[in-house]
């Protein structure tokens, strides 16, 4: 009574917002992978029996739950959620005033250049590698989607598919998160002004297929090209760029993308015949040659203390 009680309270929200209301959608036990409860009012306590020796977490209508904490806890713990990947269950807290942990000044500054070769590419020449984790786990992936569409809806055979499929996954995105922490800490740690490309990913990636009175082109290349985007883990990598730099007391600024890999770091000089290959840059102006990522490293970082200057003289 209680499921059917909230699908007639959603489909009368639904129709007082001025959409158009559909059938009540039975919502299974597998439909919801995460529950959230406030760290206040006794909807979920974090380590609710502290003089016990291992830690356990206190959830309304559940009660305590013995965790393995990894990690320190700091600041003031607000919600606490349970996340549920494949047979293993997470914690997940978000705490408020979480101290920061500044690190000693390094007076040097850098822009990076995000691609596909290389993850990210420095102004100091520094290449930082794109480990491909999803290209690496393709074969084992190919060959766990290929048993599982074989399967028979329903099945127990098929729900045990469906979780070997969905283990691959996870550890793809584990394994890119790893890289992602690893990386934006090396340059936390070496940079004070760090200055990136303030990437549209979405569109980036979006499909040139077109209509059907106007066909895309190429898109076999287009749809390599986007999986191999999305593979490298752009935004996950900025994200945690941008959480570790908050953090450490470090500056971060996005920069305008355009004409950054075409432009001359020397002269200036802003030419499509400047980028020779994918890798190689040589000005038809000046005659400068250099790495085509780290001379788009270097407009960037120029770009990017012109941005810091002009706020702080504003």
């Amino acid at each position: 009574m209680r499921r059917l009680d909230r699908a007639f309270a959603a489909f009368f929200r639904r129709a007082k917002a001025g959409r158009k209301a559909g059938y009540p959608r039975f919502k299974g036990r597998g439909r919801f992978d995460t529950v959230q409860w406030p760290a206040v009012k006794n909807g979920a306590t974090w380590d609710s029996q502290p003089h016990d020796p291992v830690t356990r977490l206190y959830l309304l209508g559940i009660g305590h739950v013995r965790v393995h904490q990894h990690r320190g806890v700091f600041g003031k713990v607000k919600t606490i959620s349970v996340k549920r990947e494949g047979a293993r269950w997470f914690v997940v807290l978000s705490c408020d005033d979480v101290p920061a942990e500044p690190l000693p000044a390094t007076g040097v500054a850098a822009g990076i250049d995000m691609g596909v070769a290389s993850l990210a590419t420095t102004s100091d020449g520094e290449h930082i590698d794109n480990q491909r984790h999803l290209a690496a786990s393709a074969d084992r992936l190919a060959a766990a989607q290929r048993d599982l569409a074989r399967k028979q809806r329903g099945s127990t055979r098929r729900r045990k598919a469906v979780a070997r499929v969905a283990a691959l996954h996870a550890r793809v995105r584990r394994q890119r998160l790893d890289s992602a922490h690893k990386a934006a800490l090396v340059l936390v740690r070496a940079y004070d002004v760090i200055a990136h490309e303030d990437l549209r990913i979405t569109g980036m990636t979006r499909s040139a297929s077109g209509t059907a009175e106007m066909p895309g082109r190429n898109l076999a290349q287009k749809a390599g090209l986007n999986r191999s985007i999305l593979d490298a883990g752009w935004a996950v990598f900025l994200t945690i760029l941008a959480n570790k730099a908050e953090s450490a007391g470090r500056e971060l600024i996005a920069v305008d993308p355009r004409n950054t890999s075409r432009t001359c770091s020397r002269c200036g000089h802003c030419a499509k015949d400047n980028r020779l290959t994918q890798a190689a840059f040589q000005c038809v102006a000046c005659g400068h040659a250099a790495h085509a990522d780290v001379n788009a490293a270097r407009n960037i970082l120029r770009a990017g203390l012109a941005l810091r200057k002009a706020a702080r003289a504003a």
